[in-house]
């Protein structure tokens, strides 16, 4: 059995009881980064061996898993943060071990794009979520034009990095328009701001961040 297993994206009280348990009882978890998830691991007395998962290898460990899977094995795929297979190389596995009928099941938790959407008291009963942006500005300009032809609410992950950037993208897009962005999400130091994006790119200009963020348009 694969086992997709969602971790917390912040506070490790968040797990649930379930999660432990299947992370105590698999043959191996495949992490996206064991250094990572040992953080969770050593917390809960977890003593499962852990194999690496990630972006560049997941064609050559993804064929591993698969032979360990047919063998009969259980493993658990865990990615940094949140529920597998979102903005990460779990996909990949998840796809492999539908093409060759393995059986799976997702131990569902905590994912950053709910927990913004909720957060962020847009409506949610029509939503996209668009993962990262372009990093080129005119290709990510183009792209905040293309969505904001729909009548939907959209979320997307940005990094500390390019959050201004983005910010100013989607005030010259959509003029006057009132986001919200979160971060820190879960943590001591949780953030929810509510406003145009002029106003926040304001307050960050004068806070400390880091991390990545969730925006809600």
């Amino acid at each position: 059995m694969l086992y997709i297993v969602s971790t917390p994206i912040g506070n490790l009280a968040d797990i649930t009881l379930r999660a432990i348990e299947v992370l105590k009882t698999v043959d191996l978890i495949a992490c996206e980064d064991t250094r990572h998830t040992k953080i969770l691991l050593d917390h809960y007395a977890i003593k499962t061996p852990t194999t690496s998962f990630f972006q560049h290898n997941r064609f050559t460990k993804g064929e591993y898993l698969l032979k360990l899977l047919k063998e009969g094995k259980n493993v658990a795929l865990v990615s940094d943060a949140g529920t597998p297979g979102i903005l990460d190389p779990g996909y990949n596995l998840i796809n492999l071990a539908i093409t060759n009928s393995i059986p799976m099941t997702l131990i569902p938790g905590p994912t950053a794009l709910i927990n913004g959407l909720v957060l962020s008291g847009k409506p949610a009963y029509k939503f996209i979520f668009e993962g990262f942006l372009p990093n080129k500005p005119i290709a990510r300009r183009n792209r905040l034009k293309e969505l904001s032809k729909l009548e939907h609410t959209i979320i997307l992950y940005e990094s500390c990095h390019r959050i201004l950037d983005t910010l100013s993208a989607i005030q010259e897009i959509w003029p006057g328009k009132d986001v919200a962005i979160c971060r820190e999400l879960t943590k001591k130091f949780e953030e929810t701001l509510r406003a145009k994006p002029e106003t926040i790119i304001e307050h960050l200009k004068t806070h400390s961040y880091k991390g990545e963020f969730v925006v809600i348009i």
